[in-house]
């Protein structure tokens, strides 16, 4: 192996995250695309987890957590100054993978959640919105006037969040939310990592 390798999942907005962090960090790495259904025994011997994205470095030590890929991405190359590290962004990506991804999930999912309306587990995740839109009236993204980690790990998920109803998403309240939101879909550093993937199928004799 002479390349880390990325198992991802190309519509997983936790792999998503790491692609984008992967790839501004100039950091090149063998994309495995997975299909759920068919997870790659390798992806299971190294992280019995089963979720993505999972990196394997060369030296076989595996990172099986998507912010901790950001990070190790991060502290290898950060020409932008993406790197922040404080107790407002560790906040915000507690309440991001927590509450909001909790709301997030029965609102794209109602109907398994039959004891909440969509619209009660979408009022939910609009309290994260709402903080969003405001911390976006102080700066041109969350944390600052410049991009940084904080926005590319919680991106991804506002992204789901507002293709369940895009309808309601275009006339919610939240004008800045969506200007940001469309900045970043427009990136080249998202489009780049949303290129399509055939699925990877390992070979019986492929350990690696």
């Amino acid at each position: 192996m002479t390349e880390p390798i990325l198992y991802s999942y190309r519509r997983c907005p936790y792999a998503m995250r790491a692609r984008m962090a992967l790839r501004y960090a100039g950091i090149a790495v063998e994309i495995r695309e997975i299909v759920l259904r068919e997870k790659p025994r390798h992806m299971l011997a190294v992280s019995p987890k089963g979720t993505v994205p999972v990196l394997v470095l060369p030296d076989g030590k595996v990172i099986d957590e998507s912010l901790d890929i950001m990070a190790w991405a991060l502290s290898r190359s950060d020409p932008d100054g993406w790197l922040v590290d404080d107790s407002l962004f560790r906040e915000l990506i507690m309440e991001n993978d927590g509450s909001f991804k909790r709301a997030l999930d029965q609102y794209k999912y109602a109907t398994r959640f039959p004891e909440q309306t969509a619209e009660d587990c979408r009022q939910q995740g609009e309290r994260f919105l709402a903080r969003l839109e405001a911390m976006l009236a102080e700066h041109v993204y969350l944390l600052t006037d410049k991009l940084t980690q904080a926005d590319v790990a919680i991106f991804p998920f506002i992204r789901q969040f507002s293709m369940v109803d895009a309808d309601w998403f275009v006339r919610a309240p939240y004008p800045r939310l969506r200007q940001w939101l469309a900045g970043l879909l427009a990136s080249d550093l998202f489009n780049d990592v949303m290129q399509k993937q055939t699925a990877w199928q390992q070979n019986d004799h492929r350990v690696a």
